[in-house]
This record gives C-alpha cells, sequence and structure tokens, in this order.
C-alpha cells in the first residue's frame, strides 16, 4: 500500500509554495485551489530536486486538479514574485508515495 504526501500553504503574498513533493512516474497528483484570492498560481515542477522549477500550468480561479507524474520529478504549488494582486489562496498538493 502506498503513503500519501501532502504539502499545503496559505500563500497572501508573492513567493509562496508548497514544499517540493517528489511524485512517483506515472502516478496522480492531485491539487486544490480555494480562498478568495486574485493573481495567477502556479504548477511547477523540477528534476534536480528544486533547484530548476519548470511552470507547467497556471491557474487564475479557485479548482481541483490532477497531474500525471514524469519520471524523477517533483511538484509545488504557489505564486510566484509579480503575479500576487490580494487575498489569500489556500494551496493544496497531493501525492502517491511508491
Amino acid at each position: 500500500m502506498s503513503v500519501k504526501a501532502v504539502a499545503s500553504v496559505s500563500a497572501g503574498a508573492e513567493n509562496i509554495f508548497t514544499s517540493w513533493l517528489p511524485v512517483v512516474a506515472g502516478r496522480r497528483a492531485s491539487m486544490s485551489i480555494s480562498g478568495t484570492w486574485s493573481g495567477v498560481v502556479h504548477l511547477q515542477r523540477s528534476f534536480d530536486g528544486g533547484a530548476t522549477a519548470l511552470d507547467v500550468e497556471s491557474f487564475t480561479a479557485n479548482g481541483e486538479r490532477t497531474y500525471v507524474a514524469e519520471e524523477g520529478s517533483a511538484i509545488r504549488l504557489g505564486i510566484k514574485t509579480g503575479n500576487y494582486t490580494s487575498g489569500t489562496a489556500l494551496l493544496r498538493v497531493g501525492t502517491q508515495g511508491n
């Protein structure tokens, strides 16, 4: 049985992200964005432990999403510098372990 890992954060400013979560290749990750906020939330992935973040998708409204991982990747969700306008976005990412 796999272990589920979860990271969450209340993003009420720019440059606020969940922690990086490793995702087993081919497994699904769940993402949740809620709260009262304005700006752009980014899903990012990294193949080098977070040293280099690559934007995968961006969101401007609350919602639920799933993402299928690539081999050796980690993901996070957050608001980049320059993309925050107002309010607080409640961000959650959940992954399945090995």
